[in-house]
């Protein structure tokens, strides 16, 4: 009797070997990972089937980010919001948001 043992299993490529930061963990454990599929017969993989998507994956808590979170662990360039600056009616100071009166000149923001 014959029993033939084949399948497809997972193989992680590395596709990076440049430290990034994680986006849960913050620290820079992560690196760019790719998931492989591939027909094994008894268990070494033979022929890749399917090709995966890069994603990076942190090796000290196993978080893999996807394409929306912070992709390859660069940072997303986001604006700051601009300052929100209030000036007093009466004197033309520059007043902080939290003032209800000018304390300058006393007049109501």
């Amino acid at each position: 009797m014959f029993f033939f043992i084949g399948g497809i299993q997972p193989k992680t490529k590395m596709l990076d070997e440049t430290p990034r930061l994680c986006p849960s963990c913050g620290l820079a454990q992560a690196r760019l990972k790719r998931i492989d599929h591939y027909l094994s017969l008894f268990f070494v993989p033979l022929f890749p089937v399917k090709k995966g998507q890069p994603l990076l994956m942190c090796d000290r808590c196993g978080y893999a980010a996807p394409p929306e979170e912070g992709f390859y662990g660069r940072p997303t360039e986001t604006a700051p919001p601009p300052p929100v600056t209030i000036r007093c009616p009466s004197c033309g100071r520059t007043l902080e948001p939290s003032f209800a009166y000018c304390p300058y000149c006393g007049r109501k923001v």
